[in-house]
């Protein structure tokens, strides 16, 4: 549960600014999305290696879009 520390004298589009931001950092919305399916270790595993791999070949220069 996000708690945000308001001044009784805030503004409340400042009150919601920080909630929004605490919200992003939090990562609710992606561990939400995360839940909604379930998928194989090992498709996780291979997604991880594919985007290192990308990762990898951009650094490199071999990569061209």
């Amino acid at each position: 549960m996000l708690i945000i520390d308001s001044k009784d004298c805030e503004n409340i589009d400042k009150a919601l600014k920080k909630y929004k931001k605490k919200f992003e950092k939090a990562k609710i919305l992606l561990q939400l999305r995360e839940r909604q399916s379930f998928t194989k270790p090992s498709i996780r595993r291979r997604t991880q290696v594919l985007k290192a791999v990308y990762k990898q070949q951009v650094a490199t220069g071999k990569f061209d879009q």
